[in-house]
């Protein structure tokens, strides 16, 4: 692991206020899910960001400039930024399509409010269509065994009513 100082992050920023005001917006970009610049070696978020002001990887304009983009209302759209949103994709996201704060927090429904989830929605439809089949199959198949009794009674009435002229 390597160490780092601020004196080490000071040869590159020179306010020590600049330096602990940019590591602290790296750190809380770096919370938030942004990629490390440097290699992780097992370091907190907080060491990554001291790491990357020493190598000179972040600078305060590159902080200044994502500050003001993210405190714009239409944000400039960064391809970064999709790709880690793709890559970070899981149950919840399928499952939750609700509403972002503007501190990237979801805003989950109420319970009041809260529905069911599509794919379970569509797994009950199915059901309920297999199950409609299934009962229209059974009550074609009582109709065609009922039909199939008239007919023979038909047939037998006929021959029994024949049977008695004959007679």
């Amino acid at each position: 692991m390597a160490r780092i100082t601020v004196e080490d992050c000071l040869k590159k920023i020179d306010s020590q206020y600049d330096l602990v005001l940019l590591a602290k917006e790296r750190t809380s970009q770096l919370n938030a899910g942004a990629k490390s610049l440097v290699p992780q070696d097992n370091d907190k978020n907080t060491v990554l960001s001291l790491r990357e002001i020493g190598e000179g990887k972040i600078s305060i304009k590159t902080i200044e400039d994502s500050a003001i983009n993210r405190l714009r209302k239409v944000q400039s759209a960064t391809t970064e930024l999709d790709d880690l949103e793709t890559d970070q994709e899981d149950d919840f996201d399928k499952i939750y399509k609700g509403e972002i704060s503007k501190s990237g927090a979801a805003i989950l429904p109420s319970k009041r409010i809260r529905r069911m989830p599509e794919k379970i929605i569509s797994s009950l439809k199915a059901e309920k269509d297999e199950e409609k089949t299934k009962l229209k199959a059974e009550q074609d198949e009582e109709k065609t065994k009922d039909d199939d009794e008239k007919q023979d009674q038909q047939i037998e009435n006929e021959a029994s009513s024949s049977e008695n002229k004959t007679e």
